[in-house]
């Protein structure tokens, strides 16, 4: 409903509001303006009905809040239990309740003061980045299978750092471990995390031996020790590494905004080692099986190749070499010798076909029959062409006598021995006096031209 409330109207005809016309302007003036927000304050005069509705004020020291929980708001969001005197963060509507035309907060969440500034950050800044695309799946890289350099950025006395190495050396002794000690609590964190993570960048331009992948680590702690890696500088800085980049932050059931961008999360430090070095035990137990199987697939030929060798020593080639090469020539000599003579035979029949084909042709003599065949069509040529010339004089002959006769019956003949063609002046053929009326104009057609008259009375008056 949108009922202007108009001050300068004229006193003499003033538009005059009801009390619920003027709330409900209210409530969509507060929905419309303001809508969603965060409110902090202490919980006071708490209430809950039998319905599930929480009713409570949000104070401060000057001022405070109607506020009202749906049970259907509580149903679906886990808030944390109210009480008067809590210090809260309360998200939702500011709206108005119209029975009693006071405005008030419908709550959607509830949030200790901290954790709720926290979350909110975090919300934020997720949403931030996710719509800038750091989260794609497109960008996560996989990791090197067998990596020969692994840069640790991490606390230089925290545990995980040394549950890390410990299972590193276990696994995959030969790796190269680069630990980048930083500050992963307290105020400048964020900054040495991602001031770590680029100068392992900058190992290959600066002569050093270049880290294949990246492990970002911290123990466990609450959502306040974790928050260092919350930070938008530590997450653009993992996005911006050339180098692959695992999170390893807090314990399996933590999120923080290091392991969305990273290229991997692990649940813990230490499953980031156990994922990133290859178990020597399984390497050597899969090298001892291929191995294995390549000195099968060996033995197998060469027991191949050896029976194969044992065959053919025993073949009479091995025997009687010079006996069989001798054999093999004289097989040589007589296809050569079947080949020569089929050629022969093969010549002797083409020739002899030939022959017999020039006899028949000179039998029926081409170049006379040729003769007379030309002499033929030139007496057609000669007979046709009588015959165009006698049709085209009868023609000829034909047109000329039309053209004598319709000369003969022409109107033109007539006009030429004397008389005339006289019409009205549409046109119409006058063939007797009584077609024409006094006052009419009559055309009178001459042999050499016409004359145009007008009948008077009984007689014609030339104009």
């Amino acid at each position: 409903m949108d009922l202007p409330l108009d001050p300068t109207s004229s006193p003499s005809d003033p538009h005059v509001f009801s009390v619920s016309e003027v709330t409900q302007v209210v409530r969509q003036v507060l929905e419309q303006a303001i809508g969603q927000v965060w409110v902090e304050g202490e919980v006071s005069n708490y209430r809950k009905q039998p319905s599930g509705h929480q009713y409570f004020t949000l104070k401060d020291a000057q001022s405070q809040l109607q506020c009202v929980m749906f049970a259907r708001q509580n149903m679906w969001r886990r808030s944390v239990p109210l009480s008067d005197g809590m210090h809260v963060l309360a998200r939702g509507t500011l709206t108005v309740y119209e029975a009693r035309g006071q405005y008030q907060l419908n709550v959607q969440h509830v949030q200790a003061e901290g954790a709720g500034l926290l979350q909110a950050k975090f919300e934020a800044l997720k949403r931030k980045l996710e719509a800038e695309g750091l989260f794609d799946p497109s960008r996560k890289r996989p990791l090197p299978a067998f990596p020969v350099s692994i840069g640790i950025v991490t606390s230089a006395t925290g545990a995980a750092l040394r549950d890390m190495l410990n299972i590193l050396s276990r696994r995959a002794a030969w790796i190269h471990v680069i630990v980048s000690p930083v500050r992963v609590q307290g105020e400048g964190a964020a900054e040495e995390i991602a001031a770590a993570v680029e100068e392992l960048n900058r190992f290959e331009e600066a002569g050093l031996r270049p880290v294949d992948v990246i492990i970002v680590a911290r123990g466990g702690g609450s959502a306040e020790d974790l928050w260092e890696f919350n930070e938008e500088i530590v997450a653009r800085a993992i996005a911006a590494s050339a180098i692959p980049v695992i999170s390893a932050v807090g314990h399996e059931i933590d999120f923080t905004i290091a392991d969305f961008v990273a290229d991997l999360r692990a649940p813990t430090p230490s499953a980031a080692a156990e994922l990133v070095a290859p178990d020597r035990g399984e390497l050597q137990r899969r090298l001892g099986q291929t191995l294995a199987r390549v000195q099968r697939h060996l033995t197998a030929r060469c027991e191949y190749l050896r029976n194969r060798l044992e065959m053919l020593k025993r073949g009479a080639i091995f025997r009687e070499p010079r006996r069989r090469l001798q054999e093999a020539a004289q097989s040589l000599d007589l296809v050569t010798e079947a080949l020569h003579r089929t050629a022969r035979e093969k010549l002797a029949k083409r020739k002899e076909r030939l022959q017999l084909l020039a006899a028949v042709i000179r039998q029926h003599r081409p170049e006379q029959r040729l003769a007379i065949q030309r002499q033929q069509v030139q007496a057609v040529e000669l007979r046709l062409a009588r015959a165009w010339k006698h049709q085209l004089s009868r023609h000829r002959d034909r047109l000329a006598a039309a053209i004598d006769l319709l000369r003969l019956v022409s109107p033109l003949a007539t006009l030429e021995r004397g008389y005339t063609i006289t019409t009205k002046a549409d046109g119409m053929l006058l063939q007797s006096a009584a077609d024409v009326r006094k006052g009419e104009h009559i055309v009178t057609r001459f042999a050499d031209g016409t004359a145009e008259s007008e009948v008077v009375g009984n007689s014609v008056e030339l104009k």
